[in-house]
């Protein structure tokens, strides 16, 4: 299970990566296609600090309950 939400959340950047990387691309070009680039990329890497924090807090609550 933590395995998956540590894929999960590495997905989640290498989207944020592409979108960085097509808003480089058509910065001058196509100015829609920019902004939704932009929004996707702000969307995953808020994603992947959201679901990496859950992730942390998830292994941190199954060490306590080992205890």
């Amino acid at each position: 299970m933590i395995k998956v939400l540590r894929y999960t959340e590495y997905l989640y950047l290498v989207v944020a990566i592409i979108s960085i990387y097509k808003i480089v691309t058509l910065w001058g070009v196509s100015p829609q296609e920019t902004y939704l680039f932009i929004f996707f990329a702000v969307v995953s890497l808020g994603m992947f600090f959201f679901r990496r924090n859950y992730r942390k807090k998830f292994e941190q609550r199954k060490k306590d309950n080992q205890k």
